[in-house]
């Protein structure tokens, strides 16, 4: 808060103090050394819960009227103080979620609710560790883990000479100590076993006690109970120990803490015992200096191995790690973040708008479709070749498939179902980042299967949530899924390639119902093509695509292509079919996009395509599901996927938008079926293109091929370049 100080007045608001004043007020306290002002609110004690929840809202608002703060961030650290500050007009809300309050004993029934109201409202949510994000990742769609930072300068003076403090003179060592809150949270039992196991050790506990009476504390002559010191005295308690203390419980409390003072005790120099907290296991838990115990007696033997160890064994890789967790970076990340929730409102900047159609009396090149493959060719035409183009689509605009646009709410949605940009080209990466910036983005689907919910490709984990199992490693997925396969010497369908590489089970599991929604057809009927490109694993790695640029332009596809399609020997004609205008020769050269049948008019029969229907809806939450698409396999769903588009865009909305999409056989032609009769049909259109000349056919619907965005680009690249070579030079496609 210092650091953000510097740059805004922050005042700390404390929980209110009861007071024998018959009126409420408050008191201003400077934090030492800080800009920052601690505001504590009294209140008189014998007010009942609603009369001091409006004076505290009174009192805040007066805060911000006596200091003419308009418009403040307010950034809460409990719930519980939402109630009082729902009715300021912020120009942000953070929500700094430390640990799960409403699990500590003690905590207020109405917690709950107001973390609701308050996740709702928020803007940002920060948490305290990776397990707490886990927990609440799902409730809001701009949510961040920072777990503990630490102030290395400060702790580190424990290793550089620094006076032990003078109360522990005293005490014989070896010394283990701990710092903090003395709560519910601490395992006394375990502490009086290990000191009465260890009668010449000094067990050192500072810290407040809080819920729990001195009463409670066990009587063990060397375990001892030190109260409250102050942050510039721990780095003197530091310095007399010789091991430093995490004697955790585990319980409903300790859940999802993070403790800050794990980087501190290894700050300054003093190796760590703990009991096994997720976030300590998981942070520091491969590190020498780390020791984790569940039982008394692990606790002693570990604390026991923690004494012998040599500093110059385990200090490097300590500094190491911890080089990367200072309280700036922090600083930064959270800075950042709090300034784009502060622009939240502000309207999005777009790409350049393009002017409005204009028709020229002539062409050089008339281009049919405005998705990728003729937009890119009409861009490098136009931009490139100098030549005048006119781009024709029957839709309304440009884009394509790939067309997004914001709905009724305000969320960036894709009108025709998921589009996610990925490829392993940097030419076609360089190419289309001359018409947008990007969004990092790696693409995560889940399959439904009855009630869970489990990552797709086939992965091991997968594997072990459909089974229960606890595969470790690849081998063991490996030898799994070879147990399952049912061989077959020749692959000719998709059923054949699914059973052959996971066996029968899995192959209905997912494959045979999901398969017959998407395509109307058996697998057995599918060529070996369609379930080929879905791969299976033996790791963990839950991505979707490996490629080694996922990425979702950063204002959306629609933007992208505008700026793309924003040149002066560009015209474009929308809503116009290519049909209508054919016969006016309007240009020399025909570039074709769409349906290869249809431009020679069904003359063989037509093609056949499955085709797509979307039902759009918005929700009033911030969340539907965890990622953005999840598959439903179930033959007896009538939908094979519901996408949720905030996880593609990164767009943070109170409300989220999603769409059901239903396969079906009329319609816009979306995808070739992949059968060797459809092939056969193909082959004679190609040939009748082949003797025209003046027209080229690029594309997907073209070329009758399942192509991804970026291959599609490509080829139309690869088409351009042999349109503006001699006849005689070779070009790469």
């Amino acid at each position: 808060m210092q650091r953000f100080a510097r740059e805004r007045q922050v005042y700390f608001f404390e929980e209110y103090i009861p007071t024998d004043h018959h009126l409420p007020y408050l008191e201003y306290h400077p934090f030492a050394g800080t800009e920052v002002i601690a505001v504590r609110p009294r209140i008189p004690h014998w007010w009942d819960e609603a009369q001091r929840e409006t004076a505290l809202g009174e009192l805040l608002s007066t805060l911000l009227r006596l200091h003419g703060v308009s418009e403040p961030v307010l950034w809460f650290y409990s719930p519980m103080m939402f109630g009082i500050a729902r009715h300021v007009d912020a120009s942000a809300l953070v929500y700094d979620c430390m640990d799960e309050l409403a699990n500590f004993r003690f905590a207020p029934t109405r917690l709950k609710a107001l973390e609701a109201e308050l996740i709702e409202r928020a803007d940002v949510v920060f948490t305290g560790g990776e397990s707490l994000y886990a927990a609440k990742r799902e409730r809001h769609d701009n949510i961040h883990a920072f777990p503990s930072s630490v102030d290395v300068t400060h702790f580190a003076q424990a290793r550089n000479g620094l006076a032990p403090a003078g109360d522990l003179g005293a005490l014989p060592g070896p010394r283990l100590g701990f710092y903090g809150v003395i709560d519910e949270r601490i395992e006394l039992s375990l502490l009086e076993q290990v000191a009465r196991a260890r009668p010449n050790w000094s067990l050192v506990m500072v810290g407040p006690l809080a819920k729990i009476d001195q009463s409670d504390l066990p009587r063990v002559p060397n375990l001892h109970f030190l109260g409250q010191r102050s942050y510039a005295d721990l780095p003197a308690y530091l310095a007399g120990w010789d091991v430093a203390l995490m004697p955790f419980a585990i319980n409903e409390a300790t859940r999802f803490i993070s403790p800050t003072k794990t980087p501190e005790y290894l700050a300054a120099g003093i190796p760590v015992v703990s009991t096994p907290i997720t976030d300590v296991v998981a942070t520091y838990g491969t590190l020498d200096a780390v020791k984790i115990a569940a039982t008394p007696e692990e606790f002693i033997a570990a604390c026991e191995a923690a004494l012998a160890l040599k500093p110059a064994d385990w200090r490097p890789a300590v500094d190491e790690k911890l080089a990367s967790m200072s309280w700036d970076r922090t600083f930064d990340q959270m800075s950042q973040l709090v300034d784009e929730a502060m622009r939240k409102d502000r309207p999005v900047i777009r790409l350049p708008v393009m002017r409005s159609s204009r028709r020229r009396s002539a062409y050089d090149v008339v281009i049919v479709g405005a998705g990728f493959a003729g937009s890119v060719l009409a861009e490098r035409l136009a931009a490139d070749g100098g030549q005048r183009v006119l781009l024709c689509d029957r839709r309304n605009h440009i884009a394509g498939n790939a067309y997004d646009k914001h709905d009724a709410a305000g969320i960036l949605v894709h009108q025709y179902g998921p589009h996610i940009f990925h490829t392993n080209s940097e030419a076609i990466v360089s190419y289309l980042s001359r018409f947008t910036a990007w969004r990092p983005y790696e693409h995560r689907v889940l399959a439904a299967v009855g009630d869970k919910r489990v990552p797709m490709p086939i992965n091991r984990t997968t594997l072990n949530a459909l089974y229960d199992l606890n595969l470790k490693c690849e081998a063991e997925a490996e030898a799994f899924l070879r147990s399952r396969a049912e061989p077959i010497a020749e692959l000719f369908t998709s059923k054949d390639v699914v059973i052959n590489q996971v066996g029968s089970e899995l192959y209905r599991t997912f494959f045979e119902g999901y398969t017959r929604k998407q395509w109307g057809l058996d697998p057995s009927q599918l060529d070996k093509a369609v379930t080929s490109r879905i791969p299976t694993r033996y790791t963990e790695d839950d991505r979707y695509f490996l490629d080694t640029f996922q990425a979702m332009p950063l204002h959306g596809y629609t933007a992208m292509f505008e700026n793309m399609l924003d040149h002066d020997n560009i015209d474009l004609a929308l809503g116009v079919d290519f049909e209508d205008i054919r016969a006016d020769g309007l240009a020399p050269r025909t570039i074709y996009t769409g349906p290869i049948d249809e431009y020679f008019g069904h003359r063989f029969g037509a093609l056949p395509y499955r085709s797509l229907a979307f039902r759009h809806e918005t929700l009033d939450q911030r969340r539907f599901q965890p990622v953005a698409v999840v598959n439903y396999p179930d033959e007896t769903v009538p939908y094979t996927r519901i996408t949720e588009y905030k996880h593609l865009t990164g767009q943070v909305h109170r409300q989220t938008s999603i769409s059901y999409e239903f396969p079906q056989a009329d319609g816009d032609p979306y995808y070739p079926i992949p059968r060797p009769e459809n092939e056969a049909l193909y082959k004679r259109y190609a040939e009748l293109a082949d003797a025209h000349p003046q027209v080229s056919f690029v594309g997907r619907l073209a070329t009758y091929r399942y192509y991804n965005m970026d291959q599609v680009v490509g080829q139309a690249l690869a088409h351009y370049r042999r349109m503006t070579v001699p006849s005689d030079v070779a070009v790469d496609s």
